[in-house]
């Protein structure tokens, strides 16, 4: 990966890690799930999907691929089941689409201490690492993942006196995988926080005020979470964050810009940059760029990876050009706004939407940033 100027993402054409699970995939899931297909089996056919979804990234013109999340049920699975101390129970909010269409999900939940019993993506990335000839990026869940979809019910009575002492074992077991990560290699982390973008809604504010939390303080314990995680990272692995409102089937969970929260998030996390959603009119406008500190980067997700709709160059250049009246060109990439599957299930769009779309966004980079 190419060395950093300050206040840089690391790539001018980017994307978000999930990526559309085949047929294949989605049959050895269930197959496997159903106890009809070995382990063996299950992880070969994952292995070739990989290869060539990775080929599919490589075409497409892109400097840095994921493993599309082939391993995972949902962008948080894997994670959970590496974990001790965690089941999984319904989640207290509910995805919705345009037209009101509500769908329920599942989140962790805690019934012990928690304690990372083995690696947790560190076999996605060296797999990873061997079948591509640019950059590998792994993907992680954010550590309030982990505790806002049930919020004030995150974790069985008597487990931890508070959220902090939760998220301080939490955070231990962020800093191990992250060393091993980087010990095999890893040079870029990419962790998905949605609970803070949530938590620019006013509906999500009164819900969670309504489960007896406070909102504003969960926007604060929750960037303090992630700077714990990413406390020891070495100086050579460039962590991103992605911001997300949710992403299930064409359905989100949240709407409205990121201005209530970005003061505070921009300036006080600890990373090297921030995946924004900015595809729709319900995800805000630039202004909250402002806040965004000299030494932090921004990737614009105008591309959306919910609807098979194929957006202009002409309308990407243009709102970038609108986005530099609040941050600087050079400080600036571009990405789809979110993963194509955060699920096994995928978005309501084709092999061949994800393929143009990803195309578009390495051609907007070049006309954008090589002009």
């Amino acid at each position: 990966m190419k060395s950093l100027q300050p206040g840089q993402p690391p790539f001018r054409a980017d994307h978000i890690g999930s990526l559309l699970r085949p047929p294949a995939l989605r049959q050895a899931f269930k197959q496997h799930a159903g106890g009809h297909l070995s382990d063996a089996d299950f992880t070969r056919i994952q292995d070739d999907c990989i290869r060539a979804v990775v080929r599919l990234q490589e075409e497409a013109g892109l400097q840095v691929v994921a493993d599309g999340e082939f391993r995972r049920g949902s962008y948080w699975s894997r994670f959970v089941e590496g974990v001790e101390g965690f089941e999984i129970r319904k989640a207290i909010f509910k995805f919705r689409d345009d037209r009101g269409h509500e769908v329920e999900f599942t989140a962790p939940h805690v019934i012990a201490p928690v304690r990372r019993l083995h690696p947790l993506a560190l076999d996605e990335f060296t797999f990873l690492r061997d079948v591509t000839k640019v950059t590998p990026k792994i993907t992680l869940p954010s550590p309030s993942t982990m505790h806002f979809y049930r919020c004030s019910e995150y974790a069985e009575p008597g487990i931890y006196p508070d959220a902090q002492a939760f998220f301080a074992d939490l955070g231990k077991v962020f800093r191990e995988e992250i060393a091993a990560l980087a010990a095999a290699g890893c040079r870029y982390v990419q962790i998905d926080e949605v609970a803070i973008a949530l938590l620019c809604d006013p509906a999500i504010r009164e819900r969670v005020q309504h489960a007896g939390a406070e909102p504003d303080a969960l926007v604060d314990l929750y960037i303090d979470a992630l700077n714990e995680a990413v406390r020891d990272c070495p100086t050579d692995v460039v962590i991103g964050v992605h911001m997300c409102r949710g992403n299930f089937k064409g359905h989100y969970l949240a709407e409205g810009g990121y201005e209530s929260v970005a003061e505070r998030f921009f300036a006080r996390t600890n990373v090297n940059h921030f995946l924004l959603e900015f595809d729709t009119p319900r995800a805000g406008d630039f202004r909250p760029l402002r806040f965004v500190p000299k030494g932090k980067g921004v990737v614009l997700g105008l591309v959306s990876s919910k609807t098979p709709q194929l957006e202009s160059l002409d309308l990407l250049k243009r709102r970038t050009e609108e986005a530099t009246q609040f941050i600087d060109l050079d400080r600036l990439a571009i990405s789809p706004q979110c993963g194509f599957a955060s699920t096994v299930a995928g978005n309501p769009v084709t092999e061949d939407d994800e393929r143009k779309k990803l195309r578009l966004v390495v051609q907007a980079a070049k006309a954008i940033w090589l002009r």
